[in-house]
C-alpha cells in the first residue's frame, strides 16, 4: 500500500490545497503532518498572538481532517529530522509541501530535499499555495522581479490563476503514527484581549460574509477608519487558512469595483512575496538605501516607547497603536500612518517599528510586514520615498467625526469633530479637562524639517 506525507506550513486548510490533493491522488494513505519548529521561537517569530491563532488553525485543521476520516499528526523539533522520522515510520515514498519565499523556507526545502533523496524518497514542492501566483511567475525584461507595483499588477491581472480545488472527501491516515498533542493557546495577558479566532472554518465564513455585506463599499470606504470596512482576512491568508487564489476567484465572481479593489490588495500581497523571493536580504536590509542615520540614544528610545504605548500626542496615531495592542491587528490606513510617523516624523529606524509589529500582529510575516515598513520608510519600492503623512490631515480625512479616535483613546471621548485631532490647540481650561492625554512628542513642522535635513531635501 502506497503512502505519502503532506507537510503543512503556512497552508493550514483542506480546501484548495494542491499538496494535499496531489498526495492523495495516487496513494492509498497520507500522513498530514505539522512540525512545530523551535527555530521559529529562537528567531523571535513565535509571538503570543500568532501562537494563539496558530493553535486555533491547527485545531480546526485537525477537525477538518477528522471529518474526512483522517487526523493531523503534530511533531516538535527540527522539521527535516521530524519529516524523515515520519517518512520512515509510515514507509512513505514521497513528501508534498507548499513553496515558500523566505530564506528560512528555502533553506528548509533544500535541506529536506537532500535528506529525502539520500534515503531514496522524493520531495514535491507546489507553487501558488501560499500566494495567488507563484513568486517568480511574472518578471519584467532584464530582471528577476518587479520593483514597481503598477506594471506588476497589470501583468499579474493578465495571468490565468489555477482553478480552486475542492476539499478531499476522504483522507486515510496509516495507523500507528505517533503525534504530539495539539498546541494550546498561550495563557495570560500576553495574548491581545480582542484577538480574532483562527481556523479555516472561521476564515471561510468571514470571507463569504464580507463579500456579501461589505465588498460593494470597499473601494470608497476601505480607508475610512471608523466604518471598519476592511475584510480583516489578512491573518487567515497569513496562516493559509484561506487560499489567496480561491479568494481572487470568488471576488471576481462577485464582481464590482469593491471586489476588484480587494483583488488589488491580494496582488499587493503577492508583489511583496515576489520581492522577498528575489531579494531575501530585504527582510532586514534596505531594498534601496537612503544613507539614513536613524536617531538613537535615550531620547529616541523614549520616543519609540511612547509610540509603542500609543502616547505620542497625535490622536489618530495613538488610536491605531492601541488597537494593535488590543486586537493584534490594525487596518491598512492605520499601518501607513503609524509607520510614517515613526520613521519620518520621529526619524527612528523602520526595523524598530517592524519588530514591534511582529511582536503583536497576528498577520505579521516577513514579506508583508518588512516590505510594507520599507515602503513607508522610503527604503523600499515607493516611487516617492520622501513623502510624509501628516497625522492631523490624515485624521481629519479618514476619521472626520473622530469616532475611531474616541473608540481607542477614551481620554479624548468628550471631544467631537475635527478638534479631536488637535487637542493641543484647545484653550487652557478645556485643555485641562484632557490633561490625561499627552502633549505631542514633537511639532510636525520640526519633525518634517529634521527628516528633510537627514535625507538632504532641505
Amino acid at each position: 500500500m502506497s503512502v505519502s506525507v503532506v507537510l503543512f506550513t503556512s497552508d493550514l486548510r483542506v480546501h484548495d490545497h494542491p499538496p494535499l490533493r496531489a498526495a492523495l491522488g495516487p496513494h492509498h494513505e497520507t500522513v498530514p503532518l505539522f512540525v512545530r519548529d523551535p527555530a521559529v521561537d529562537q528567531a523571535g517569530f513565535a509571538a503570543p498572538n500568532r501562537l494563539a491563532f496558530l493553535a486555533d488553525c491547527l485545531a480546526d485543521l485537525d477537525q477538518g481532517l477528522q471529518r474526512r476520516g483522517g487526523r493531523l499528526v503534530v511533531r516538535s523539533g527540527d522539521p527535516v529530522a521530524e519529516v524523515c522520522a515520519v517518512v520512515r515510520e509510515a514507509d512513505a515514498d514521497e513528501v508534498h509541501m507548499a513553496a515558500g519565499c523566505s530564506a528560512f523556507a528555502l533553506r528548509r526545502e533544500q535541506r529536506l530535499r537532500r535528506a529525502l533523496e539520500a534515503d531514496g524518497r522524493r520531495l514535491y514542492v507546489h507553487d501558488a499555495v501560499v500566494t495567488a501566483l507563484p513568486a517568480g511567475a511574472v518578471t519584467p525584461n532584464g530582471s528577476d522581479h518587479f520593483a514597481v507595483f503598477t506594471p506588476y499588477f497589470r501583468r499579474w491581472s493578465a495571468e490565468r490563476l489555477r482553478p480552486p480545488l475542492t476539499a478531499p472527501r476522504v483522507v486515510r491516515v496509516p495507523p500507528g503514527i505517533r503525534s504530539d498533542p495539539l498546541p494550546a493557546r498561550p495563557a495570560g495577558e500576553a495574548v491581545s484581549a480582542g484577538l480574532a479566532t483562527g481556523g479555516e472554518d472561521e476564515g471561510r465564513k468571514r470571507l463569504a460574509s464580507w463579500l456579501d455585506r461589505h465588498a460593494d463599499a470597499y473601494e470608497e470606504g476601505h480607508d475610512d477608519l471608523a466604518s471598519d470596512l476592511t475584510s480583516r482576512l489578512s491573518p487567515y491568508f497569513h496562516f493559509g487558512a484561506l487560499s489567496a487564489a480561491e479568494a481572487v476567484h470568488r471576488a471576481r465572481d462577485r464582481g464590482g469595483a469593491g471586489a476588484e479593489a480587494f483583488v488589488r490588495q491580494l496582488c499587493w500581497r503577492d508583489f511583496n512575496h515576489q520581492l522577498l523571493a528575489a531579494r531575501p536580504a530585504v527582510a532586514d536590509a534596505d531594498y534601496r538605501t537612503r544613507a539614513d542615520r536613524w536617531r538613537r540614544g535615550p531620547q529616541a528610545e523614549a520616543d519609540l516607547q511612547a509610540w509603542q504605548d500609543g502616547r505620542t500626542g497625535y490622536p489618530v496615531v495613538d488610536a491605531a497603536m492601541r488597537q494593535l495592542a488590543h486586537e493584534g491587528w490594525m487596518p491598512g490606513r492605520g499601518r501607513l500612518l503609524t509607520a510614517s510617523f515613526l520613521t519620518k516624523t520621529l526619524y527612528i529606524d523602520w526595523r524598530a517599528g517592524a519588530r514591534h509589529f511582529l511582536d503583536l500582529l497576528v498577520d505579521g510575516d516577513v514579506a508583508n510586514n518588512q516590505l510594507n515598513w520599507q515602503w513607508m520608510a522610503g527604503t523600499g519600492t515607493d516611487s516617492r520615498p520622501n513623502r510624509v503623512l501628516n497625522p492631523v490631515i490624515q485624521g481629519k480625512r479618514y476619521d472626520p467625526a473622530g469616532e475611531y479616535v474616541r473608540r481607542w483613546v477614551p481620554e479624548l471621548a468628550g471631544l467631537r469633530g475635527p478638534r479631536i485631532h488637535e487637542p493641543w490647540k484647545l484653550d487652557g481650561p478645556e485643555r485641562a479637562r484632557y490633561d490625561g492625554y499627552p502633549e505631542p512628542l514633537i511639532a510636525l513642522p520640526d519633525g518634517l524639517a529634521r527628516f528633510r535635513r537627514a535625507r538632504g531635501q532641505d
